[in-house]
């Protein structure tokens, strides 16, 4: 079976306890490059599963502070021809007017994000975190989820994730409202990626900032996955694996309630406790 998502391969199987090989064919997930441009020129290229492009790239953008909702953003588009080679993987956005992009003070052109931005580490260490709460104010207190919701969100998102079924190369993020009510989720070969896409397509249905949800993402939770959930105002940030220092410490200072190792109902809670329920 093919889709954007995942790529037939052909392998050879090498089974534990066994001396025989055994071909077969497999599936991996897709990973491509795409170029986000503004007004024609380029701001970053990241490595990401093709789909939910308008998403990936308004979550981005909104987490980098070059948009604050939908209505900073005029168009969202795939360049070129539908038979160029290539076109699915460059979107060039054009945003409302009065919007003013990043410039570069220095050389009066736009402030590009980095070369590429990896799936891996997204764009780890540009920022500090006094830079980034400059920019965007630690999230008000309230708001009470119960434990019980949190651990239901990961087990949701084992659940919503068909691409990694398939090929075991996919990372995913959900969006869930302290209720429990399930709203998005996405996979992308980027942790950061299905982050962004989940985000966007709140801009894009005009539902940010995202007071009263959880952001859940599968593997661990670092700095930038902190910094995108800030960005779009969500309290709470949930994930299977252990966060990184940094990621602690952006959450204590902005309000951010990390919890890691969610795992059968148990978590360990780095900041933000007084948010979570018994």
């Amino acid at each position: 079976m093919t889709t954007r998502g995942t790529r037939p391969v052909d392998v050879v199987r090498l089974a534990a306890g066994s001396p025989a090989a055994t071909a077969r064919e497999d599936e991996v997930a897709v990973e491509e490059p795409l170029e986000i441009r503004i007004s024609g020129e380029t701001l970053a290229v990241t490595m990401r599963t093709p789909g939910s492009d308008r998403e990936l790239v308004l979550g981005f953008l909104l987490a980098e502070g070059v948009i604050t909702g939908a209505g900073d953003v005029s168009s969202v588009v795939h360049c070129g021809r539908a038979t160029d080679e290539g076109r699915e993987n460059t979107i060039d956005v054009t945003l409302a007017p009065g919007v003013r992009p990043p410039i570069d003070d220095e050389t009066g052109m736009l402030a590009r994000r980095g070369t590429l931005v990896t799936s891996a580490c997204g764009v780890c260490g540009r920022r500090s975190i006094d830079d980034l709460l400059a920019r965007v104010a630690p999230l008000p207190s309230g708001g009470r989820v119960a434990r019980a919701v949190i651990a239901g969100a990961i087990e949701g998102l084992r659940e919503r994730q068909p691409v990694f079924a398939r090929t075991g190369g996919c990372h995913a993020a959900s969006l869930v409202g302290f209720d429990g009510r399930h709203v998005a989720t996405f996979e992308d070969v980027g942790r950061h990626n299905a982050v962004d896409k989940v985000i966007g397509s709140r801009v894009l249905a005009g539902a940010a900032p995202l007071a009263g949800h959880l952001l859940v993402v599968s593997g661990r939770s670092s700095f930038e996955i902190v910094q995108k959930a800030l960005a779009a105002g969500i309290p709470l940030v949930a994930s299977v694996s252990a966060p990184s220092s940094l990621a602690v410490d952006l959450a204590r200072r902005a309000n951010v309630t990390l919890a890691g190792f969610v795992r059968e109902g148990s978590m360990t809670i780095y900041a933000g406790a007084e948010r979570v329920l018994p």
